[in-house]
């Protein structure tokens, strides 16, 4: 045979190989990608995020970046001025203390009281309070111990030895509690390093242990120390809102009136279906019960915050209540504790409250869902305490993010949608506009080619009900081509995929950055998530298995009817936590329709994860005729047989919000049912992985490349995270907020 033959036969082969080959996605692919990521794009939005310093007689000033570097101004709303300088200097404005603006300045462990005179903190399980101005110290109580202390807080993802409590207005009483963990049961983590690793431990009790925290409440007079104890039996570690006791940093769920003679709070049952509401006499701590609210399934007081008031001057109480199947308010006699009347109604749910006004019996609140359109973008409205003279005081469409001045006379009123950049108004308490401040300039973003995400719309599982969501295209799109989709997911029950970020924003995860690698990207608000209704809400409850999966797969396949670039047959999906547990149930329980799932610190076993979530969301641990749990049935680990696509599981070996056994169970059943999978872990990380966020990006697109896009990334690309030179190393100043 001749040359030429041979070498005939080894081009072709060496063009059919090189047909084989996947394409490669490239550096420069990986690099404009990252372009995209918040720390840089954040960089080229000008005039955005005004975050008001307050000072007296309700003026301010806030500093706004522009593309020049900073710019400062100083608004006075009784003149309706504003005016703006290069530094505070020429505004007649002191600079802030390093760190400041203005808050409270205790230290980790300490917590100032109102007049910024006193701090209290925890020294050997018990409280002390330490003179500010003199550092002299004095004991306040004697008998706290390990696991039985005093102002403790173990959430198990904690880690502060800040003291939960809360002050009286006149800084002269607390309200705290003396926490019981001596029989509960401990979890451990231990560390990865030369020599003997270490042990940590600490309490963290499970769904249907027996004993859970138990917190015994105590009043305590600060300025002549004397510990009065409530005359009730100590409350389950519960509050009204979440998974803990103090979610908003100080004591949840308690109130004093103006003199501190009494205190409100509310009691709730282990399975967050009784709310008691409560009022303690402060001297003796005789208690007597106002109401009990009972519910089928788990109780709320709001949403992005605790919506009960005691007004102790008039002897009321607003209450915030979901018995309508929507979030509103009712008020309360809290003498007799009869319903004196509901305050707001219909088919949409208050959202914050934000201003009570006693004198003239006024409410200042925001709410979703009552204007039409999105029904996740909050509006201020404002209400008589007898339900009447409901008025709208923010009209604009876009979700309005509202900052009350100190005095309450004015309204810093920031109003944007997902695809809309932020205008920011200065309103009276009217809604009337006393002054523009700023909007936002998007002008050097958009000319790199960034496109802000598509707001959709698409229908549940159910065929009926209407759920919304983003969807994120490359920049360099060709609609006569097919792209892959990636699914992120958070289920919920108590957050969700966009989790309230319905405001215009640049820094959505890597979701525009995953696009431009050759993606379609998808955020699905589905049922169970909240802001809705409570039917809305409560769909999963008692089974969070399928959690709004069914709803993702609907309104993809309906994505992609529409849009025929979509490739509906490499469907991704990942998420983080929840979203780690519904993505590995993705994986499980659609594997034909989800090729490829990046499943990162997920609860996939609730059995194994802190008992106030799980007892919340699913109800009580019960056994049924069977033998099984109820929790059986929600457990990842027992449909891992069933994974068809690629799947990687990810996990912090020192997460002590969800302990990596949630992960290592999966494995194990993986491992017993012969199925290859991909694991990435992080030996002393956290739940978010700390200084490893980047590599488990990197390793997040790279996972994505090659198993649903079918190419190849290009190798070891490094993430390097950048503050925004605008700032000159200094954070934005934050004022009183």
């Amino acid at each position: 045979m001749s040359k030429y033959f041979f070498s005939t036969i080894a081009l072709s082969l060496a063009l059919t190989t090189q047909a084989q080959q996947p394409t490669a996605v490239t550096t420069e692919d990986y690099s404009r990608a990252e372009r995209m990521l918040g720390y840089n794009a954040d960089q080229l939005v000008d005039r955005a995020n005004v975050r008001p310093n307050w000072l007296p007689g309700d003026k301010f000033w806030y500093r706004v970046l522009t593309a020049q570097g900073s710019e400062y101004v100083l608004v006075d709303p009784v003149k309706g001025t504003r005016t703006a300088a290069p530094d505070l200097k020429q505004l007649g404005v002191d600079a802030p203390a390093p760190g400041g603006g203005g808050g409270r300045r205790g230290g980790g462990g300490e917590l100032l009281s109102p007049d910024g005179k006193k701090a209290i903190f925890i020294r050997n399980y018990n409280l002390w309070v330490k003179n500010v101005a003199t550092g002299a110290e004095t004991q306040l109580t004697t008998d706290g111990v390990k696991d039985y202390g005093y102002a403790t807080d173990n959430a198990g993802w904690k880690s502060s030895d800040r003291p939960i409590l809360g002050w009286s207005a006149d800084s002269r009483k607390i309200i705290t509690n003396q926490q019981d963990e001596r029989n509960v049961g401990d979890m451990y983590l231990v560390t990865t390093n030369v020599g003997h690793p270490t042990l940590k431990a600490w309490k963290y009790p499970l769904p249907g242990d027996k004993e859970i925290a138990m917190i015994h409440r105590v009043i305590i007079n600060v300025d002549t120390p004397k510990v009065i104890f409530l005359k009730i039996p100590a409350d389950p570690h519960r509050a009204t809102l979440s998974d803990d006791i103090a979610s908003s940093g100080t004591l949840d769920d308690v109130q004093f009136n103006e003199d501190a003679s009494e205190l409100a709070f509310v009691s709730t049952s282990r399975d967050h279906k009784i709310e008691k509401v409560r009022i303690a006499d402060a001297a003796t701590g005789d208690v007597r019960e106002v109401f009990t609210e009972t519910v089928a399934t788990q109780f709320e007081s709001g949403r992005n915050a605790i919506d009960w008031r005691y007004l102790g001057k008039s002897n009321e109480i607003i209450w915030y209540s979901e018995r309508d199947n929507w979030g509103h308010l009712y008020l309360y006699d809290s003498k007799t504790g009869q319903l004196k009347n509901q305050i707001t109604k219909g088919e949409w749910v208050v959202s914050r409250l934000v201003k009570i006004d006693e004198k003239k019996r006024l409410i200042y609140f925001l709410a979703v869902g009552r204007e039409g359109g999105n029904p996740y973008f909050n509006k201020l409205y404002r209400v008589g305490f007898d339900g009447k003279k409901l008025t709208l005081l923010t009209p604009e469409e876009g979700n309005h993010a509202v900052t009350l001045s100190p005095e309450g006379n004015y309204i810093v009123d920031s109003y944007s949608q997902p695809d809309v950049p932020p205008v920011t108004v200065l309103r009276n308490l009217d809604g009337k506009v006393v002054t523009a401040l700023e909007k936002a300039d998007i002008s050097r973003l958009a000319a790199t080619g960034w496109k802000a995400p598509r707001p959709i719309t698409v229908k549940a599982a159910d065929g009926k009900t209407d759920i919304y969501g983003l969807m994120f295209v490359p920049s360099n799109m060709d609609s006569t081509k097919k792209y892959p989709i990636i699914d992120y997911i958070y289920p919920g029950p108590q957050g969700g995929s966009i989790g309230g970020a319905w405001g215009f924003t640049v820094s959505r995860g890597d979701h525009q950055a995953l696009a431009e690698l050759g993606f379609i990207v998808v955020a699905i608000e589905g049922t169970s998530n909240p802001y809705r209704s409570k039917s809305f809400h409560d769909m999963s409850y008692g089974d969070m298995s399928t959690n709004t999966l069914a709803d993702q797969v609907a309104g993809i396949k309906e994505l992609a009817s529409r849009h025929s670039y979509i490739d509906v047959d490499k469907v991704g999906i990942w998420g983080h936590s929840g979203g780690g547990f519904a993505t590995a149930g993705a994986m499980f329980r659609f594997p034909d329709f989800f090729k490829v799932g990046i499943s990162e610190s997920g609860n996939h076993e609730n059995r194994n994860y802190e008992d106030d979530w799980g007892e919340r969301y699913d109800g009580l641990l019960t056994i049924g005729a069977d033998g099984k749990s109820n929790y059986e049935m929600q457990a990842n680990q027992n449909y891992a047989k069933n994974l068809k696509g690629k799947l990687m599981l990810a996990h912090g070996l020192m997460d002590n919000n969800v302990p990596p056994y949630n992960t290592m169970l999966v494995v194990e059943a993986l491992e017993k049912a012969n199925k290859s999978f991909d694991l990435v872990v992080f030996p002393n990380s956290p739940h978010s992985y700390g200084q490893y966020g980047p590599y488990m990006m990197r390793r997040r697109w790279d996972y994505f490349v090659k198993n649903l896009a079918g190419k190849e990334p290009p190798v070891n690309y490094e993430l390097k995270m950048r503050q925004d030179p605008r700032l000159g190393g200094e954070e934005m100043p934050r004022g009183r907020r």
